[in-house]
């Protein structure tokens, strides 16, 4: 199996939400279509804008009036004076039901895969170099704060008659792992030639859902908080104050009573061990002690 799954529609439930919002039995099918058309028309008429992200939200008991959330980056801003206008297209695409619209602005563009692919395309339709677009790319999101990226481009790259596919990547994009926050883009790039594909992957850390993280605290700490048991610490010894002459005496008593402990057990050897050593060598030892 190749790598068919969707990184964002992988994630839903888990750390994104879904991009419309609703719920609806009789008209289900219906609405399905709306959104579809909604859409397909702000990505066609509105390419040059840099919409990146088309979030929808109807009301439980208002069906005619949806909320479409549009995120265009800041460099396309002040193309957004005539909101009036493409409100009334909205909803003439729709049948004349009302739409509200709420313009979001994306602060970082370097952080959004659908912007970062759409650059890469444009550059390619002026006829940039592909892999000079590609690796700016990598190096402007990786200094927004980015930690990994992957670019793929696909078509007849540089204007050669067979078509191939073109990788670059920087850093880690784990795609398997479900609180990786990857945020994934795709585009084409129409040249003279054809169209090229851009699919840009880009991993910017893991969400840890709050909740979670509390149950593993409580669930490490419960048994430390609850096997704690105190106990009484012994009295200390008094401290017993000592001159220079006693511990004078001490240190020259201390090999005295080793040599004493020596001449005892040659004396009283234990049975069924070997004899030990004549005296004189015990004396030797005596003296080398002392």
């Amino acid at each position: 199996m190749g790598r068919k799954v969707h990184p964002m529609g992988f994630r839903l439930g888990v750390i994104r939400d879904w991009q419309s919002k609703w719920y609806d039995d009789k008209h289900y099918a219906e609405f399905i279509l709306e959104d579809v058309k909604l859409r397909r028309a702000v990505q066609a008429k509105y390419t040059d804008a840099g919409i990146s992200l088309v979030e929808i939200e109807r009301q439980a008991n208002k069906v005619s009036r949806n909320d479409s959330y549009l995120a265009p980056g800041h460099r396309y801003r002040p193309r957004w004076a005539k909101v009036e206008e493409m409100r009334q297209f909205l909803e003439g695409v729709l049948g004349g039901k009302k739409i509200q619209l709420d313009i979001r602005e994306i602060r970082q563009p370097e952080m959004d895969a659908y912007l970062v692919a759409r650059s890469v395309a444009e550059q390619m339709e002026r006829r940039v170099a592909y892999r000079r677009a590609m690796k700016q790319s990598i190096f402007r999101t990786l200094q927004a704060g980015a930690k990994g990226m992957r670019i793929l481009c696909s078509g007849r790259l540089g204007g050669v008659e067979i078509a191939r596919r073109q990788l670059m990547h920087q850093g880690r994009v784990p795609l398997q792992t479900l609180r990786a926050d990857i945020d994934y883009g795709f585009t084409e790039a129409h040249t003279t030639l054809g169209r090229i594909g851009v699919k840009v992957w880009i991993y910017k850390g893991d969400v840890f859902p709050a909740a979670e993280v509390t149950e593993e605290v409580t669930a490490v700490e419960a048994p430390v908080v609850t096997t704690t048991i105190p106990i009484a610490a012994a009295p200390a010894a008094p401290a017993k104050d000592t001159t220079m002459a006693e511990a004078v005496a001490r240190m020259t008593e201390a090999p005295v009573k080793d040599a004493a402990e020596l001449l005892r057990k040659s004396k009283n050897p234990r049975p069924g061990r070997r004899s030990k050593p004549s005296l004189l060598k015990l004396k030797r030892r005596v003296m080398k002690s002392l």
